[in-house]
Formats: structure tokens, sequence, C-alpha cells
């Protein structure tokens, strides 16, 4: 299921995704330690984008994402563990980017999360973060920004060092990622049709709240490595198709007090946590994708 997270166009680049709705499917896929049952994932996504120019040096940007995440599962679950499971999260984007010049520029963006089972809604479903990235144009084919990413996750602090990168190799070849996150090359066979492969793993976290699971916390990994086929079916109205292979997917849950000292990506220091429930094995998935693409420039 692939979550946006700050590959917004908003600058140097030459169209935008303004408004994403995506299904996803994860085909029944075994439990670990050869438990009987097989579990089966569902997803959904809603992404909508609004950069605003403020002036001439100053860009405001802002991305709403929702995101569904939903688990059934024919084996007996314990009392306690989450069956099925259901999880909600809301992150926004918003920021400014301040061009310094006409190939360098600096994007503030903060990035805070909403990240629920709908139970006992409050406050405490709240993550504060940030993200902070320099950019510089090398040429009118190549974007790269770096910088970092922090999110307040119920398991402890996460920091991600970021390097984006939008190459126009040539007409038809382009590679565009928000790495380590995500990446996409992608083909432009036709006016229309548009070939990829890429990769998605993001960490997410989200409270539960239910009387039997509100001392526990859910976290959700996964690296999802797809091939694309995307298709322009009139106008700025475009159909994507995904099929891959998501590696390390793990719904975990834990007790509420148990933290990770620190996590640098996908490395973590000081992780004794104990997972109550039981993980299904990694598996084939699927998407699909309808996307409005707006163009920034004229052609």
């Amino acid at each position: 299921m692939t979550v946006t997270g700050l590959c917004f166009s908003a600058a140097a680049q030459k169209s935008i995704d303004l408004f994403t709705v995506s299904a996803h499917y994860g085909f029944p896929s075994s439990y670990e330690k050869n438990m009987p049952g097989k579990a089966t994932e569902y997803g959904g996504l809603i992404n909508l984008k609004l950069p605003l120019k403020l002036s001439e040096s100053y860009i405001w940007v802002n991305d709403l994402s929702y995101i569904y995440s939903y688990v059934t599962s024919d084996l007996r679950m314990l009392v306690g563990m989450v069956n099925p499971v259901r999880l909600h999260g809301f992150i926004f984007q918003t920021g400014l980017i301040r061009k310094l010049d006409n190939d360098n520029a600096l994007w503030i963006i903060l990035t805070p999360r909403f990240m629920t089972d709908f139970f006992n809604v409050d406050e405490t479903c709240f993550q504060p973060g940030g993200t902070v990235l320099y950019e510089k144009q090398f040429n009118e084919q190549l974007t790269m920004r770096f910088g970092a990413m922090y999110n307040h996750e119920f398991s402890g602090s996460l920091v991600v060092p970021l390097v984006f990168l939008n190459w126009e190799v040539d007409s038809r070849w382009n590679i565009t990622g928000l790495l380590p996150i995500s990446s996409k090359v992608t083909y432009r066979a036709t006016d229309r049709l548009t070939l990829g492969i890429g990769h998605f793993g993001l960490i997410t976290t989200y409270r539960l709240g239910k009387p039997e699971t509100e001392e526990y916390y859910m976290e959700r990994t996964s690296i999802d490595l797809t091939l694309s086929c995307r298709y322009r079916v009139a106008g700025n109205l475009h159909v994507e198709v995904q099929m891959g292979y998501a590696l390390g997917r793990k719904y975990a849950q834990y007790e509420s007090d148990q933290k990770v000292d620190f996590r640098l990506s996908i490395i973590s220091f000081g992780d004794n946590r104990q997972q109550k429930n039981m993980s299904f094995n990694d598996g084939p998935i699927a998407n699909l994708r309808l996307v409005y693409n707006l163009p920034l420039t004229s052609k």
C-alpha cells in the first residue's frame, strides 16, 4: 500500500498526482511456525495534494493521506490479540519551500500523524513529526534533495535520513524516489502508457483502544516491491495497476510501555520488545490506483 510520504511534486517537476484513490490486496499467506490458518490483507489510500504559490520565493505545500489496513484471519487467536486487524492513519504534511535562487531551495515541513483503530480515540493517537530537506536542481533533468525525517512513533523516536531524486534520463526513462522509503523507475511506452518498477517501505504504529487491547499498540512494517502499468484513460485521469511482493511484512502487537531506545531508518538500538501476536509470512500483493495528474508546465 503506497503512501506518498513527502514525494509531492511542488517544485522543479513537470506534473503532480493531485488526487489518488487506491485499493490494496495481500493474497492469503500462512502463519509463521507452521501455525494452522491463513491471513489476508486488505487496504486503501486516499491522498490529496495542494501546493500554493505564495510568492516567487515561497511555496506552501499541503499533503493529506488517509490509509486503511485490514487483516482477516482464520487462525483462532488468544484473548487480547487483535483479530481482525483494523487500522486507520491520517498523515498530514504542511510547510514551506523557500527558494534560495533558481537552483536551490529549502523545505521545512511539519508531518503530524493520527494513528488509531477508532476505539477510545483521543489525543494519545497523535504523533508529532517533521522533515527538513535541502534542494539542488543540477539541470532541467535532475533535481535532488537531502535531509532527514523525524517521527515520534508509539514505539519511540524514528529518524530517517532522506535523499530525494527526480532524474529525467531521457524523453522516455525517468527515475524518482525518496530513498530509503520509496523509489520508482518508469518507462513511457506511449503517450498514454507508462510502465514501472519500484519499492515502498515505511514503518507506521497505531494506538489500540479496545478494552482488551488498550494497553497495546500495533506496528506495521513492509517493503513492497512492485511492477506497475499506468494508463491515461482520458484527460488527466490515469488508472494504475501494481503487482508485486511484500517483504518483511509484519503486524506486530506490543505493550504500550515497550519502546525502542532509538531507531535510525531500519536500524534499531535497544529493541527488547516482546511481540504478543503471531506474524504471517511474506506474500504477493496487488494494488489498483485511480490518479488525477495535473501538468505543471505547458507542453
